[in-house]
């Protein structure tokens, strides 16, 4: 019974964050929550529309 119930929560934990991730992605926003002007990858995290 134990086993189901850490289950459901670890389940529910992924999936909340990975809708708020989907969520952040919409509104531009970026996972690390800082700037990107001395990040190696800032050209391909932030393509240019």
């Amino acid at each position: 019974m134990g086993t189901i119930v850490v289950g459901t929560v670890t389940a529910a934990v992924v999936i909340a964050a990975i809708v708020t991730m989907t969520k952040n992605k919409k509104k531009g926003k970026t996972a690390c929550g800082c700037g990107c002007t001395s990040c190696p990858m800032q050209g391909s995290c932030h393509s240019k529309k």
